[in-house]
Parts: structure tokens; sequence; C-alpha cells
């Protein structure tokens, strides 16, 4: 029988909050050492001005170094070939100039302009949800029916992956985040998604679309190998549902405990775009960053960490510290953008995010102004968070109208 694992520090949560020590580690000495799920030592950096340090210095602190860091005797299993395939377009694992190369290509895609693009597309998308909500009637299971669908359509249709196989990819993503599953499982969850994101590849090397596989293969297609087209094309997917769904589902339960501040992002046009940059800094879903390695001996908050060292940015405790702003702790959706990290900091910071912002803006509002009368369906002590996931998040939550 497999051990339920003791998630690190920075990755426990009582609900929508970090746990207690976290914030103490803060206030007391800013850096920690924990062990990473992976069961490999690390030093944790929990203040908001040394997370942005550790995040914007890719010369001190290296994502390259080991990649995703793996215990040595699963690294043991993989061979060097397979190594290389994992690291091989996971801009994650990289350090300019290889990420640079990369972003370089991917970046038109994502800026606000061309994002903005999508907007009737996504909003077409939300209304379809929600029809389907409405026709069938309460109860709903607001993750399955509503947070869930409308990111992964919305990647796979950016992407030109096929929207029926979302049922495979999203099983395999949530296990393969799940820290409660084992890690050899984890690992075959890993190379079936690569075989399935080879498939979507080679099928867009044969005919290309006007998705975004598409175009990196007419416009890079000299540039790139297709172990780096597999790995781009895999973090993309990966990423570009996992997270914001995540955010649609516990975003909207946090609004569902703050009833005023629902009323606002429900009446007020003016109140969505700050409400989704608070409910980003206040829920900080992705807990940390990559671990970095640092590449020469640092100081941070004091403390001095040896060359070759693990370091983990805590992302919720920078998002929930003092020196950011006032009441950290309290969600306030008047304060508006503030700095946060939500989507990391510097040149790692998330490709998608401006994707992640127009999906929620289209989202919360348009399901609160469907359902006005939008409530729980059970009492919020059964709602059931997700204690051992990567990204944190719920697995039902049941709705009524």
């Amino acid at each position: 029988m497999t051990e339920t694992p003791v998630m690190p520090l920075h990755m426990q949560r009582v609900g929508f909050d970090p746990v207690d020590g976290l914030a103490r580690v803060r206030e007391n000495g800013g850096v920690t050492r924990v062990v990473t799920p992976f069961g490999l030592p690390a030093w944790l950096v929990t203040r908001y001005e040394d997370v942005r340090e550790v995040l914007s210095d890719p010369a001190r602190f290296s994502n390259a170094r080991r990649g995703f860091p793996l215990p040595d005797e699963v690294e043991l299993q993989l061979s060097e070939e397979e190594i290389a395939q994992r690291r091989a377009g996971q801009l994650l694992a990289m350090d300019p100039p290889d990420h640079t190369r990369l972003r370089r290509m991917l970046t038109p895609e994502f800026t606000v302009r061309r994002i903005g693009r999508l907007a009737p597309r996504i909003e077409q998308i939300v209304e379809q949800h929600l029809d389907d909500l409405e026709r069938e009637g309460p109860p709903a299971d607001l993750v399955s029916r509503f947070a869930l669908p409308i990111p992964s359509l919305v990647i796979c249709e950016l992407l030109g992956v096929p929207y029926a196989e979302r049922a495979g990819f999203q099983r395999r993503t949530r296990r393969q985040l799940d820290f409660s599953v084992p890690i050899q499982e984890r690992l075959a969850l890993q190379r079936e998604s690569r075989e399935f994101m080879r498939g979507q590849v080679v099928r867009a090397k044969a005919a290309p679309g006007e998705d975004m596989l598409g175009m990196l293969v007419r416009e890079h297609g000299d540039e790139l190998t297709e172990d780096e087209l597999i790995g781009i094309a895999g973090l993309l997917l990966v990423a570009g549902h996992e997270t914001t769904s995540n955010m649609l589902g516990l975003g909207t339960l946090a609004l569902l405990c703050h009833p005023e501040q629902l009323a606002l992002v429900r009446d007020d046009p003016a109140a969505v775009e700050p409400a989704v940059e608070e409910l980003l800094r206040w829920l900080s879903i992705v807990p940390s960053g990559i671990p970095r390695v640092t590449t020469t001996e640092v100081t941070l908050a004091g403390q001095t960490i040896p060359e070759g060292e693990l370091v983990m940015a805590a992302l919720v405790a920078a998002d929930r510290d003092p020196a950011l702003l006032d009441e950290p702790d309290r969600l306030d959706i008047t304060r508006g953008g503030m700095g946060h990290v939500a989507f990391g900091h510097g040149l790692h910071h998330c490709l998608g995010a401006p994707l992640a912002r127009m999906e929620m803006k289209t989202a919360f509002p348009a399901l609160l102004r469907r359902f006005p009368q939008l409530a729980l369906a059970v009492p919020y002590e059964e709602i059931g968070f997700r204690g051992h996931h990567f990204i944190h998040g719920l697995h039902s939550l049941p709705v009524t109208w």
C-alpha cells in the first residue's frame, strides 16, 4: 500500500490559505530547508523581494542545471536519450540562450493583441457551457461541467489538438501532477502523454493547420527538432487547461464565500479585471516556481546557500507577504493588480498569462449573471480541496441556483 506523502510546507493548505507555518518562516527567517515532493532537499525562499530576486536572475539561479529534478533512483531508470527527450522544448527547464530562442518563437502568439482576437470565440465557448448547465438544471458540478471543459476547449483549438481527446489528456495530466500517485505510475503517464503529443506533431507536420502547432511547423520547422515541438506542445497543453480550470473552480468558490465581492463581479464590469488579479494573488494556485539550482554561493535573507543547491521560490508566500500589501490574507477584489507573482516573474513569467486572464474575465461575470442565485449545493465543509496536487484546486464544486 502506497503511503500518502507529506507535502512540503509551501504546498500545504487549509482551504484557500497556506498553513500558518509558512508565514512564520517568512516572518522569522525568510528561508528554510524543505524536502521537495520528489524527495530532494531544497531551500525554500518565502519573502516577496527574495522570491523576485530568485526568479529574475538565471545567472545565479539556473533552471537548466538539473531540468525537472528527480530522485537519483528514478533518473537512473531513464536512458540518456529519454532524459534528453524529456528536456527538449521544456521552456521551464531552460536558461538563456536556449530559453530565449524558443520563447521568441512563441511570444507573438500570446500577445495581448493576439489573444484579444480570441475573445469572441472564448465568449461563445463560455455561453455554450452556460446553456448546457441551464438546460440540464441544478444541481451541477461546476468543476467538471464548467471550470475544466472551457480552458480545455480553448487550448485544444489554439494548439490544434482534437477536443475529442480531452478525456485522455485530462486524466493523464490530473494524475501526473498528483503527488499521492506513485512516481512510477506518473513516469508511465508522462510517457503516454509524450506519445500522444508525438502523434499531434506528426499530424501537424504532414498538414500544418492555422493553429499554433501548424504555425510552429510552417514558420520554424527548420529551427525546431521533433522532440522540441513535442515538448513545447505538451507544456502548453498541460499548462493551458490545468491552471485556468483550477482558477475558475477555486475562484468561483472564493466569490461564493464573499457574497458582497461576488455581487461586484456580477454587476459592475469595471470590477472584473481587478477581481481577477486579486483572485490570482490570493489563491496563488501554483505554489512555487520550478526548482532552481545555485550556480554560485548566494545569500538570501541573511542565509548563505552554497553552489549547487536546489532553491524553491514560494509564490504563495510571496503573494501573502505584508511587504507586498496591507492585510494580505484578506480577499479584497477592489485592490486591483499589485505586482503579484502568481504567474511567476522574470524571463519565465507565464507565457499564457494574457490567455488565462481573458478566460477568467469572460467566464466569471458570465456565470454569475446567468445564475444570479448561484450557491453551494453542499456545506462548505464538504468541499473537497486537492491536498496532494502540484496545482491547488478542487475535486468538485457542487452548486445550485
